[in-house]
């Protein structure tokens, strides 16, 4: 068997290709993935497409991207590799160069060893079904045979213009720290913040995919400690930390508190409901109930849906929802932008409405209701087992009058003290929840509830710490 065709399935995710690199990916396997993918698009689209290719900074990455573009040209395909930068700057190429698809080697926030594959195909996520149908390619080896020509671009000054766009150079006046935690979104950052207004004030923004100062992943406070350190010794404003490729956004204000990604969601959806009164704003499940009662509160339509960014991405489209987002800090803007996830872009839309409004973070998370809540709890449990443990609940829960379920990702329950959630993975081995109340006792009531619950399907409960 050609060793292009040996795929691990552990790297096949709901939402990308992802392994350890030399073990459960390697350069062979990306080539051959690249095979499968050039001749699904070549059956979908006709002969000799477009597709463009880009790398986030781990040490693997270029051999990965050179393996992909080897893979995809062999079946026809014409490549523009746009090199290193951030996810999102990938997107962008694929509107900016016109091109069928675009495919970019990241490993997201996972450890250094990881690597793995985002995909794009005619303007939509690539996710799910036909992520196990493109491993079905690669086993299969049936591959569509061309001479592709591969040539390199740089999109990166296009980029940048376009995100210059929603703010303009003059106006902005504040002091912000920025962390992009030497991952993909370095360059960009240095480069855009050179021609921001306002002072900018840059920390770990040299690319470097060993990610020697703190691991990039702003959704976890212990990664933002160095960020709220120089905030406050700067006296900033507020400081954004970036995630490894530059599609997820964390905030602090002033004093170091964190902004979580749905209490952010409430000032960018205040912001677009006034263009677009009465909109469909989504969020996943995760999501606090606050901003569901402030996006009504401002006029809109609030959406609850799935966790993971692919799967709001394609709700997004199909609602026609100006603006989406998880807790997580994927934050998809339809309203002046493309519908992708782009914590860079998000960021300026936010520093727009700080500049504008005269507001200080600080004062926009004091007026939001206070709420007594975990933070999402990841605890392991067997692929196997996962999602039959979450059904097993939701069974029990089914013959009791005082609770309410939603069942659009595993089981929210809503009871007199608030509401919790317990949902499956769809990345890892794992299952999650969190709890929400109003009050300290309502949270432990909410906490001993789900404890049961776990308890009864022979799961140890989570730290709630």
């Amino acid at each position: 068997m050609n060793s292009t065709q040996a795929l691990n399935p552990s790297i096949l995710r709901e939402y990308d290709i992802r392994g350890v690199v030399g073990e459960t990916l390697t350069a062979l396997n990306v080539e051959g993935i690249g095979k499968a993918f050039g001749t699904l698009l070549i059956e979908k689209v006709g002969p000799n497409p477009r597709v463009v290719v880009g790398y986030v900074g781990r040490p693997s990455s270029p051999d990965m991207s050179d393996a992909l573009c080897l893979g995809l040209a062999s079946t026809g395909v014409n490549v523009i590799n746009i090199g290193v930068g951030p996810t999102p700057m990938l997107y962008f190429a694929t509107y900016h160069l016109d091109t069928a698809a675009g495919l970019m080697i990241t490993g997201s926030h996972n450890p250094p060893e990881f690597n793995g594959i985002k995909m794009m195909l005619l303007g939509h996520s690539f996710f799910g079904n036909a992520i196990q149908d493109l491993g079905a390619r690669v086993s299969a080896g049936q591959f569509h045979r061309g001479n592709g020509a591969i040539k390199s671009a740089d999109v990166s000054d296009a980029y940048i213009d376009r995100l210059l766009e929603c703010v303009g150079c003059a106006g902005l006046d504040l002091r912000v720290a920025w962390d992009p935690g030497n991952g993909a979104s370095g360059d960009i950052v240095r480069r855009l913040t050179s021609q921001l207004g306002g002072d900018h004030i840059l920390l770990n923004e040299e690319i470097d995919g060993t990610f020697p100062n703190h691991h990039p992943d702003p959704t976890i406070e212990d990664n933002l400690e160095q960020l709220k350190t120089v905030v406050r010794r700067q006296g900033c404003d507020l400081g954004i930390g970036l995630d490894g490729d530059g599609d997820r956004i964390g905030v602090v204000d002033s004093q170091g508190r964190v902004l979580w990604g749905d209490q952010l969601m409430v000032v960018w959806a205040r912001d677009v409901l006034l263009r677009h009164p009465g909109a469909t704003i989504i969020a996943d499940v995760k999501t606090s109930q606050v901003f569901y009662n402030e996006v009504k509160k401002a006029g809109g339509t609030p959406l609850m849906w799935k966790t993971g960014h692919s799967l709001i991405k394609s709700k997004m489209f199909e609602m026609k929802s100006p603006l989406a987002g998880e807790m997580s800090g994927h934050i998809f803007f339809a309203d002046e932008y493309y519908g992708f996830d782009d914590a860079v872009y998000a960021a300026l839309r936010l520093l727009r409405i700080l500049t504008l409004s005269g507001e200080s973070i600080d004062d926009i998370k004091d007026q939001l209701r206070e709420m007594h809540n975990t933070p999402e709890l990841r605890f392991e449990c067997p692929d196997e087992k996962k999602f039959q443990i979450a059904e097993d609940v939701r069974q029990r829960l089914a013959k009791k009058k005082d609770v309410t379920i939603h069942t659009i990702d595993g089981i929210r329950v809503e009871t007199r003290d608030g509401w919790w959630l317990l949902r499956a993975s769809n990345t890892q081995p794992v299952l999650v929840a969190r709890c929400e109340s109003d009050t300290e006792r309502g949270l432990q009531r909410l906490k001993d509830a789900l404890a049961a619950q776990l308890r009864a399907s022979g799961v140890a409960p989570p730290d709630f710490g």
